[in-house]
């Protein structure tokens, strides 16, 4: 029983040493003087033994069971001594500043879209949004733009892949949102009072002042006796929320299939006022959009009386005011990811 004492210390202590945290020291204590425990055992077996083997085995037991008890405390005070200082190594002054956080912002063409449509918000106007990819009916037909027409060549088109035409029906990305109000007037009656905000795709080469996608707003409003004199108050009213009080408008004659009269909208230059200079080519005004009374063949082709109801519509491209607020010369600017260019705005 002696010899199983020494064996049972000798092992006792080996794995002592090679215990590195207090969850291996408990399961330690555990195993080597728990109730269970091998030398507890040992000492409720004294009973067994003669007088004389009872003294010295006993003594004994008491010596190693004395000496793992010594060498556990010293070893837990020495693995929490260790944990303290691990812990205060790697504690947190909570009073120090911490490091900024970078936050995101919404882009330039989202800000501006939202102000646009905030501005149209308060004269009364819908906002409705439509597919990007669009019939050929709703892009050109619908708008008073059969397949022989000349003005089909004003829109660089993306036509789908041919084995998603549907019969005579071609699609393709829409070139405007004007598709939009199609789809409206047809599933509504008058009055009406919308814009349509979204992206818009040409096939066209990309420079300073061109790019193959970018966004548009377009409006439409119908409803009885409604005239130009709406359409000049509308617009005339918007410019001077967009750009400022102080703008000046103007009104000049130009041609869009799907309006007659058909007008250019201009604002008086942001960077000389009036006077002439490299941005307005000398001339004063800068054109903002287009506009103009709805054709009557368009109203006839979604079942609303011309003799009867009237209408205006316009649209513009959203990028182009920034780039005049802003003074930016390179509408690729918006989309290139240059984020010292974002971070600006």
């Amino acid at each position: 029983m002696l010899n199983q004492l020494e064996e049972l210390a000798s092992k006792a202590f080996d794995e002592l040493g090679k215990v590195t945290n207090l969850e291996e020291l408990e399961a330690w204590r555990i195993r080597y003087l728990g109730k269970k425990s091998d030398l507890i055992q040992t000492l409720r077996s004294l009973a067994t033994l003669s007088l004389k083997e009872r003294r010295v085995v006993g003594a004994r037991a008491n010596e190693v069971k004395k000496a793992l008890e010594t060498s556990l405390a010293e070893k837990k005070k020495g693995l929490e001594q260790g944990l303290a200082l691990s812990l205060q190594r790697e504690s947190l002054d909570v009073t120090l500043p911490g490091e900024s956080v970078l936050l995101g912002h919404l882009h330039l063409t989202t800000q501006t879209l939202d102000e646009i449509c905030s501005i149209f918000g308060g004269m009364g106007f819908q906002v409705v949004e439509g597919p990007e990819v669009e019939w050929e009916y709703y892009n050109f037909e619908a708008l008073n733009m059969p397949a022989d027409h000349p003005a089909r060549d004003m829109f660089a088109t993306l036509w789908m892949d041919s084995d998603t035409k549907t019969g005579d029906r071609p699609m393709l990305l829409r070139t405007h949102t004007s598709p939009v109000q199609i789809r409206v007037m047809e599933k509504s009656r008058p009055p009406i009072r919308v814009i349509a905000p979204g992206r818009v795709y040409r096939y066209e080469a990309t420079d300073a002042t061109h790019e193959w996608m970018f966004y548009q707003v377009e409006g439409l409003a119908v409803d009885k006796n409604i005239t130009l004199a709406d359409l000049k108050g509308t617009l005339f009213e918007f410019t001077r929320c967009l750009f400022g009080e102080e703008r000046k408008v103007r009104f000049r004659c130009d041609y869009f299939p799907f309006v007659e009269p058909g007008v250019e909208v201009a604002i008086d230059c942001l960077a000389c006022g009036g006077t002439g200079c490299r941005l307005c080519g000398n001339s004063g005004w800068i054109e903002i959009l287009g506009a103009g009374m709805v054709h009557p063949e368009v109203l006839r082709r979604v079942d609303i009386d011309p003799e009867v109801y009237s209408g205006f519509a316009f649209g513009m491209g959203v990028e182009r005011i920034p780039m005049l607020r802003y003074g930016i010369d390179d509408i690729r600017l918006f989309y290139g990811n240059d984020l010292r260019f974002l971070k600006q705005f």
